[in-house]
């Protein structure tokens, strides 16, 4: 298809000019937007290789792309719209939606693109990303080309199967301690005394006090013994597998590559699963607030109401970003309006004053694009969500009943539901998985852990796939110390069978073949 055919028709183009314009006056920042129009099979296509046309190739895309087109097809979803954080900033629209929907997407669009831009956790995200996916792209074909399709393909698949194994904090946080210095001169160093574990500075003549030789060899051996230690490798348990791998599995140079481009192309959407809620809910509240007050058309807003609480709709068991992060907005603006903040507001006990609480400060908008600028899902939760919010908007926590099997209302209590909702926010819901020790018994084995910090246990089946993806890559036998039951257990991989070790439990371990264990 001639590519002019994407271009944004005139009338499009108008309507453009002007929601930008809307947006800006709002105060919104935000890079140049290349809108395109595209029909549902190519939004399709590009949505299956997560926004990116140019992407390396690979089956699951395809998988995502036939999942995505019989949705349609069939009535069960519809993908409005998508933009990719970039500079500049693209963003498709659907050909065969109505205009009204056009300009709400529109709307949308620049909603994301000034958080994409302003927002703290996409600041070491590459903005250039869509010629960075062009290089992927490139690299992953001349490696088929050079090893074959089925080679690359396999490998690949164990790395996607990994790629969540990274630390989505290290961007923000210095984890390792700076590499020591060798081969320093003495002068640099303080002299040839500084050398001596333990001397102190001190004149000659009280040298014999202040550094007892007996003392001095105490110190000595101490730093021997240290020295010769034996230590555990890393020394410290690490959050980020992938790089781990990078730098300590045996790679060949292809392999060490393409794991670099799945953890590069991981770190690039981390960010956006880290302020789902935030961004969606930022995005929904412009677009509300540009088409109630200059872009729709009386003949429209039937349509318009339709779409956006469809939208916005939620269903028992269902978290939906965008209506919990648009009415969180909305709490925040009315609450900074009128003062219902600080010491004064939190002493408040009386349930009638607090209600009628309007002191007029008008610092609403201000507050929200702090917001915006500073927090991710996580402290956005943690800091704003309130107990009248979750009254006002019926919010629940529920769990499985073993007795009835069946998930049913846990608790309606403000504490509980805040902690569900952090605890399912944290590490995206995922189990949180750091290397322990690279040296496992002194044969070179990989041992992991599984921290239950948020409470989210690993699936055996899920696991055992796992580790032998690990071992394909790490070459040796692969553990992971998990808690099963409330029982410390090691699951194991050896390249050939899997087995499950209770570590409070008698040393007897359990073979586990194709996924089922055997006594």
């Amino acid at each position: 298809m001639p590519w002019d055919t994407h271009l944004l028709p005139p009338e499009l183009r108008d309507l453009q000019v002007v929601i930008e314009g809307h947006a800006r006056s709002y105060g919104l920042d935000f890079y140049p937007t290349i809108f395109e129009v595209l029909d549902y099979d190519e939004l399709s296509e590009i949505a299956s290789l997560g926004g990116f046309p140019v992407r390396y190739p690979h089956w699951r895309f395809g998988m995502e792309y036939d999942q995505l087109s019989k949705g349609y097809r069939y009535g069960l979803q519809k993908i409005y719209e998508m933009v990719i954080n970039n500079d500049p900033c693209y963003a498709y629209l659907l050909r065969c939606n109505p205009l009204v929907d056009q300009k709400l997407v529109m709307a949308h669009v620049y909603g994301h693109n000034d958080f994409f831009k302003n927002n703290q956790f996409f600041a070491h995200t590459n903005r250039k990303m869509m010629d960075e996916m062009a290089n992927h792209g490139s690299r992953v074909r001349a490696i088929i080309d050079r090893e074959g399709e089925t080679a690359v393909e396999r490998f690949i698949d164990c790395c996607l199967s990994l790629e969540n194994l990274i630390d989505i904090h290290s961007p923000y946080i210095k984890r390792r301690k700076p590499p020591e210095r060798f081969g320093v001169d003495a002068a640099e160093q303080g002299g040839e005394a500084s050398h001596t574990p333990g001397r102190l500075p001190s004149k000659q003549y009280m040298d014999g006090f202040i550094n007892p030789p007996e003392t001095l060899r105490a110190e000595a051996e101490k730093s021997r013994a240290e020295r010769d230690r034996p230590r555990r490798f890393p020394e410290e348990p690490e959050r980020d597998v992938l790089l781990f791998l990078l730098e300590n599995a045996p790679l060949k140079p292809w392999q060490h590559d393409i794991l670099a481009i799945i953890r590069d192309e991981a770190y690039y959407f981390a960010p956006q699963g880290q302020t789902k809620i935030m961004n969606e809910g930022w995005a929904s509240y412009w677009h509300s607030t540009i088409m109630t007050r200059h872009c729709l058309d009386p003949s429209e807003l039937i349509d318009y109401a339709d779409h956006h609480s469809g939208t916005m709709a939620m269903t028992g068991g269902r978290l939906n970003p965008y209506k919990i992060g648009i009415e969180l907005l909305r709490d925040i603006e009315q609450r900074w309006d009128r003062g219902q903040f600080g010491p004064e507001w939190q002493a408040c006990d009386d349930v009638q004053e607090r209600a009628r609480w309007d002191k007029a400060v008008g610092l609403g908008r201000q507050k929200i694009f702090e917001v915006r600028r500073v927090h991710n899902d996580i402290t956005f939760i943690d800091e704003f969500l309130t107990p009248e919010f979750c009254r006002r908007h019926k919010l629940f926590s529920f769990g499985f009943n073993d007795d009835a099997e069946t998930y049913e209302i846990e608790s309606r209590e403000f504490p509980k539901i805040k902690e569900r909702l952090l605890f399912s926010l944290t590490n995206f819901g995922q189990p949180i998985i750091r290397v322990r020790d690279a040296n496992y018994a002194n044969r070179g084995e990989l041992y992991l852990e599984h921290i239950a910090a948020n409470e989210v246990g690993l699936r055996f089946d899920f696991a055992q796939r796992t580790l032998e993806n690990l071992h394909r890559i790490w070459m040796r036998p692969v553990h992971i110390e998990t808690i099963d039951d409330e029982t410390p257990t090691l699951l194991s991989y050896d390249g050939t069978d899997h087995s499950v070790l209770p570590l409070a439990a008698p040393r007897r371990a359990r073979l586990v073949r194709s996924g089922r264990r055997e006594g």
